[in-house]
């Protein structure tokens, strides 16, 4: 199933409401030290292009970085690491999002009953727990809550660590943000957006994917 590229799937998602980290594009080294340093370090600078979706098995994702220096060294290996069945690459620089939590979100189409809503515990964790729940789209602002209150591991929305809980009604307005989009792009088949960090109570996505018919 064709994907778009990480930058398109950001913007999609962030066109109906979806909160999404700060980013730019960069073609060179010398661009991403730049990028850097409007964005304010540290941050974070991935490979980028059309037919990369899976950056983090590849290790194409460089986390942290917090002078001119290592934004350099990291952009020089990224574009290293570029095959020849990539095609075109960049790079992505994003500032780099701080909490102890991590969500996700997404679109699914299930088979038998349409198209999804699903939230859950995410990041590294997404596959260990599986905490996750769905509701059919379009979703009212009573499922978003309800789909947050189901989760087996809501206690995660509260206070932990010294952060504050979160931002119930940003969470949900991000919920009903991906309803919108799944009822709205009907050649969308898939939206993963993951991690979704709790920086100071409040949901910003650092990471989407989009996958669109082919």
């Amino acid at each position: 199933m064709p994907t778009l590229s990480e930058d398109e799937s950001a913007t999609l998602v962030a066109r109906y409401g979806v909160p999404v980290v700060e980013r730019r594009r960069a073609g060179t080294a010398d661009e991403a030290v730049a990028a850097a340093a409007a964005l304010g370090m540290p941050v974070v600078v991935k490979l980028h292009g059309d037919a990369i979706a899976h950056k983090t098995e590849r290790g194409l994702v460089r986390i942290g970085l917090r002078d001119p220096g290592a934004v350099r060294a990291a952009a020089d290996e990224l574009l290293a690491c570029a095959r020849p069945e990539d095609g075109a690459v960049d790079l992505l620089v994003a500032r780099m999002a701080g909490g102890s939590r991590e969500l996700v979100a997404g679109v699914h189409d299930d088979p038998q009953f349409g198209r999804c809503v699903m939230v859950g515990v995410g990041g590294v964790l997404t596959e260990v727990l599986a905490d996750v729940t769905f509701r059919l789209a379009p979703i009212t602002r009573v499922d978003a809550e309800e789909m947050l209150d189901d989760l087996v591991h809501a206690e995660l929305l509260g206070p932990v660590r010294g952060e504050p809980a979160v931002d119930r009604g940003a969470l949900t307005h991000l919920l009903l943000a991906l309803s919108d989009l799944a009822t709205s792009e009907r050649d969308v088949v898939a939206v993963d957006v993951n991690p979704i960090v709790i920086e100071q109570g409040r949901p910003v996505a650092v990471d989407a994917l989009v996958e669109v018919a082919g």
